[in-house]
């Protein structure tokens, strides 16, 4: 029986690494294999530099500002994590891993929980809110071996979710 392959999904709302060889399972020539997604990172005052608009209120002639209906920034957050489900569903159906262990900064493991396709969320044997995406590639490896335990591959750790 073969080994099944887990790939550790390290994201935040910007930026994603996909580690599909920990430096511990590996020999050092091949250490980092990893698979890394960016998004370019305005900041909030370049998303929302217009004023907003205003109106008229209902009776009378006074004006107010209008309110966004929407967070640019979660917005963002949501076309990177369903830009980064579709990578995993494409590279799954190429047969490429089998387990999936997620470390993500929380708000982006919550979106990440409500986006993942019901196939994804079937592979996840683990699920950790923390953001590890500005660690170096050596230090990333070295803070997920440490976390060895929740993201092994002899334990199944779906008690964390």
């Amino acid at each position: 029986m073969k080994k099944p392959r887990t790939w550790i999904l390290v994201a935040d709302g910007a930026k994603a690494r996909i580690v599909r060889k920990l430096a511990c399972d590996t020999e050092i020539g091949e250490r980092l294999d990893d698979l890394i997604y960016e998004v370019e990172h305005k900041p909030l005052r370049q998303i929302m530099s217009d004023r907003p608009g205003r109106s008229f209120e209902s009776c009378g002639a006074r004006r107010s500002a209008i309110e966004y209906h929407s967070d640019p920034v979660r917005d963002r957050q949501v076309r990177f994590a369903l830009m980064l489900s579709e990578h995993l569903q494409d590279r799954h159906t190429a047969g490429q891993f089998d387990r999936l262990a997620i470390v993500a900064e929380p708000r982006m493991l919550g979106i990440l929980r409500q986006l993942l396709p019901q196939t994804l969320k079937e592979l996840v044997v683990s699920e950790i809110g923390k953001d590890l995406t500005k660690l170096p590639a050596d230090k990333l490896h070295t803070a997920l071996a440490g976390l060895r335990p929740c993201v092994s591959h002899s334990q199944l750790d779906r008690t964390s979710r």
